[in-house]
């Protein structure tokens, strides 16, 4: 599912919001999200998971075309968590 169909969805099943509004609500909860972990905080929603960033340490890398070892400088990088609830419903264990 991407992004226009979560809002059509949203939408469709809340016939007294306008399209307009679910757009502007997903638009806020995501661009909070994203500030969030950007500025190295976590996002927990509650039967869901976690939304957080990981420190990556430097390492050596390999180019893989030419073979040659390169230098990997250290980065965040975002990750997500899910929680027992979702595992539980992705493995039909609820």
């Amino acid at each position: 599912m991407v992004r226009s169909e979560l809002i059509a969805k949203l939408a469709a099943e809340n016939p007294h919001l306008k399209q307009v509004d679910v757009t502007a609500v997903i638009d806020a909860i995501f661009d909070e999200v994203t500030d969030t972990i950007s500025r190295g905080g976590r996002v927990e929603l509650r039967g869901f998971g976690v939304f957080l960033t990981k420190q990556r340490e430097p390492r050596l890398g390999r180019n893989p075309r030419t073979g040659d070892t390169v230098k990997v400088d250290a980065k965040q990088v975002a990750a997500f968590r899910a929680s027992k609830n979702l595992l539980a419903r992705i493995n039909k264990k609820l």
